[in-house]
């Protein structure tokens, strides 16, 4: 029997990825995604968001081009990860495994 994704309701406030981890999964999942839409699957204000797409930019792990009106980003999959417990592997092995799509039967 597969496992089903935990309701964040019931998920007792808490994950296991940070609110850093999640923008950079969106990002890369789309990179063309609208801050507004970021904040909504991400769950926090798009004032937030904001801010942690210009700290990731800050830090390198985003970068950022205008197209037009819009802004499309990208992922630096070779940064490391920012804590000693980590600091060994890069973003690639963190976000590479949440892009793919999982079949279920």
């Amino acid at each position: 029997m597969p496992n089903k994704p935990v309701p964040v309701e019931s998920a007792q406030n808490w994950t296991f990825l940070s609110n850093h981890a999640h923008v950079l999964v969106c990002v890369a999942k789309n990179p063309d995604v609208r801050l507004s839409e970021v904040a909504e699957l991400v769950g926090v204000r798009e004032r937030t968001a904001h801010r942690i797409v210009h700290e990731l930019i800050d830090a390198g792990y985003i970068s950022v081009k205008k197209v037009g009106r819009n802004n499309v980003y990208s992922v630096d999959l070779e940064k490391p990860l920012r804590h000693p417990l980590e600091a060994e592997h890069n973003i690639h092995a963190i976000v590479t495994p949440l892009l793919k799509k999982v079949k279920r039967s």
